[in-house]
């Protein structure tokens, strides 16, 4: 019926998907529910339907789209999320709905950064060297094992999960934060922690930015990881432009 809510469900945990949330909780054009992967045991607060857990693959989600009644799909998962975003591509295409992107634009190095641009983690673990660092590594708790071939390092890590025994090194001091970061605090953190190397995803995004000033200010080297490819569909670089989007399909 024109008059029924447009049926969304918003693959998530991102800042986006936070926002394009926020937008769509009190719009009676929308029914949105946000579907999140499960890694973060105490996820953000949600004024619409939450739906934890994977799919079982692309299948598993065409599957949910027709069974919901889904009327449009928005892939808001973080820029190195490439699997779920490909799975997003077949689904919809599967269940005959339409597939939004909510893309964010990764970040460009300017004026006084050291940046060296790698193409995976193993890539970054080699940047670093032969010789013992004091290394930020800002990546999730996800891909943090991948350093533990370089246990010559001292880490200092900052998950929102604990890191547990991810990265069994002998030097590794642990930080448990959820951002948005501010440029001042993330510039006294390597200071007084005596960084001398930043390891980051390149993002994009605000939340989570501030590391990359502080390492600027500093002078400090910034090895960071390119995105991975993911599948061209129709995008908005943010949750306004999003909902401008959504609207011109209900129509």
């Amino acid at each position: 019926m024109p008059d029924s809510p447009m049926r969304l469900l918003i693959l998530g945990g991102t800042t986006e998907a936070t926002a394009l949330v926020q937008l769509l909780a009190d719009d009676p054009a929308f029914a949105p529910t946000l579907s999140l992967a499960g890694r973060t045991r105490v996820p953000m607060a949600s004024p619409v339907p939450v739906r934890v857990g994977g799919f079982g693959g692309a299948g598993g989600l065409a599957d949910f789209l027709a069974q919901a009644r889904i009327c449009a799909l928005i892939d808001a998962t973080h820029p190195f999320a490439a699997r779920i975003s490909a799975n997003a591509v077949v689904a919809a295409r599967q269940a005959a709905v339409p597939l939004l992107a909510i893309r964010r634009p990764a970040w460009v190095a300017g004026e006084g950064d050291r940046w060296t641009e790698v193409a995976d983690m193993a890539a970054a673990v080699e940047a670093l060297g032969r010789a013992p660092r004091r290394v930020f590594l800002t990546i999730g708790r996800q891909e943090v094992s991948a350093f533990a071939v370089a246990p010559q390092h001292s880490y200092v890590v900052r998950t929102i999960e604990p890191v547990g025994d991810a990265l069994p090194v002998p030097h590794l001091t642990t930080i448990s934060a959820r951002g948005p970061f501010d440029a001042q605090a993330e510039e006294a953190l390597m200071r007084d922690a005596g960084i001398e190397v930043v390891v980051s995803k390149n993002a994009g995004g605000t939340a989570t930015e501030a590391k990359l000033l502080a390492a600027r200010r500093l002078g400090l080297p910034v090895v960071i990881v390119r995105r991975p490819d993911k599948p061209a569909v129709p995008s908005a670089p943010d949750a306004a432009g999003a909902l401008a989007r959504l609207k011109g399909l209900r129509g």
